[in-house]
């Protein structure tokens, strides 16, 4: 196997305070606005994960001067109308919002060029994102109808558009809008149910002016950005990891310092609530739009629950941990209405199913979520992480539970998303050992 890496534990417990790294999805959203924006753009909280090293990466080659201290970004642009073609291809690595979004931002632009990705990503739909943007006269091409990276983009003149989303999705959302900012007349977008609105809310903080009404968006083209300082607050789909884990282990209490609290990512507060977990905000803050504070979570004893509708949206990435919780809460937990995590990194309805069911889980893939049974004990083992960030973090999490060790093959994909995660799993179980 390639990287793998085991993980035990004896009788742990999780004690003490994490502050996890940037939301991944506000720093993607804040080099892509600082990059588009005139001026110079100070970004703090940057996750200097590999998803997010992709788009700044992008947005050097189009001629935007992007440096980088760690979590501090300070970017100076000539706005959107001022990039440059690019001498070689932009490389999106593994990062599905990289690609979608920047198929959005390019349409509108006066740039022409091929955008890639790895393996994984080259096999993720694209369609969904480049179907309506053809619509508004986007020349995205492959020459297999758009379907599949590397796609190539002649930037130009396009329109705005009245646009239905047959399925939740911040990203199409999200590359629509960016369109929709550099496109003639109006760009409006409706959604079945809301989902993430980290775009929204920082086009706002960038001086766009953005309308929202219930499920729908819309915004006016032409308008110019002027670049501004962006906090990233913690990722809550980060901290969701170990949110699960202290609500599982017996006697564990962990805080969650200055992690974000937006309503349309807080889904995974709900479900613990729901299950009995103590759940405790102990402050809440607001910089620019972005709620954010400092969350304690619990053990608690724990109960099965159906997770579905509206609520899916704004927990789609917590899913697979959600289902390890579930395997050790008494009864039936049932996921539905997730078809969406077909298309992810992996299919991750079937990933977690497979590696949980190894572990001994009495699980169940359907064909829009999963059903579990618990409390179920689980012993150790081989787990693959399908290059997977969230699978490779779910398997580590599972040995704080599991009999015995379990072995994750390719665990560097973690870095995805959470460079520090083992050394933040090791500080909580060596300070909940130590009291």
């Amino acid at each position: 196997m390639v990287g793998t890496k085991t993980v035990q534990f004896d009788h742990p417990v999780l004690k003490g305070k994490i502050k996890v790294p940037g939301d991944k999805s506000i720093s993607h959203r804040a080099i892509m606005l600082g990059s588009i924006a005139q001026g110079r753009t100070a970004v703090k909280g940057f996750l200097d994960g590999e998803d997010c090293l992709r788009t700044i990466d992008i947005f050097k080659q189009l001629g935007v001067s992007i440096e980088r201290s760690g979590t501090d970004v300070l970017i100076d642009s000539p706005g959107i109308y001022n990039w440059k073609n690019p001498t070689n291809d932009l490389y999106a690595g593994n990062s599905g919002t990289t690609a979608r979004l920047m198929l959005g931002i390019l349409s509108g632009s006066a740039v022409t060029c091929r955008l890639t990705g790895d393996e994984s990503l080259s096999k993720r739909p694209m369609k969904r994102v480049t179907v309506p943007l053809q619509s508004m006269g986007a020349s995205i091409s492959n020459g297999e109808g758009g379907e599949y990276l590397p796609l190539s983009i002649a930037g130009g003149a396009i329109k705005g558009i009245d646009y239905n989303m047959p399925v939740a999705s911040a990203q199409v959302k999200s590359a629509i809008l960016f369109a929709g900012l550099n496109a003639e007349g109006i760009t409006v977008v409706k959604e079945k149910a809301v989902s993430r609105d980290h775009t929204e809310r920082m086009f706002k903080q960038f001086g766009a002016k953005i309308e929202q009404e219930g499920n729908t968006v819309s915004i006016t083209g032409g308008q110019l950005l002027k670049g501004t300082n962006v906090i990233v607050p913690g990722d809550i789909s980060s901290a969701a990891f170990f949110m699960v884990a202290a609500a599982m282990v017996e006697g564990s209490s962990v805080d969650f310092v200055d992690v974000g609290l937006n309503p349309t990512r807080t889904g995974i507060i709900e479900v613990l609530r729901q299950m009995g977990a103590q759940v405790e905000v102990i402050d809440q803050k607001g910089e620019a739009g972005e709620p954010y504070g400092t969350i304690r979570i619990s053990h608690a004893p724990l109960k099965g629950m159906e997770i579905s509708g509206t609520i899916i949206p704004t927990l789609i990435d917590e899913l697979p941990i959600i289902a390890l919780l579930a395997t050790q809460a008494e009864g039936t937990t049932v996921i539905k209405d997730a078809a969406e995590l077909r298309v992810k990194e992996t299919d991750r309805i079937a990933a977690v199913t497979n590696e949980l069911t190894k572990l001994g889980a009495q699980i169940e893939a359907t064909e829009d979520g999963m059903i579990i049974k618990g409390p179920t004990p689980l012993s150790g083992g081989n787990l693959e992480s399908y290059g997977d960030h969230r699978l490779g973090m779910m398997a580590a999490i599972a040995a704080l539970i599991s009999e015995s060790s379990i072995q994750i093959d390719d665990a560097s994909c973690i870095a995805i998303s959470y460079p520090n995660f083992f050394d933040h799993l090791t500080k909580l179980v060596t300070a909940g050992n130590e009291e």
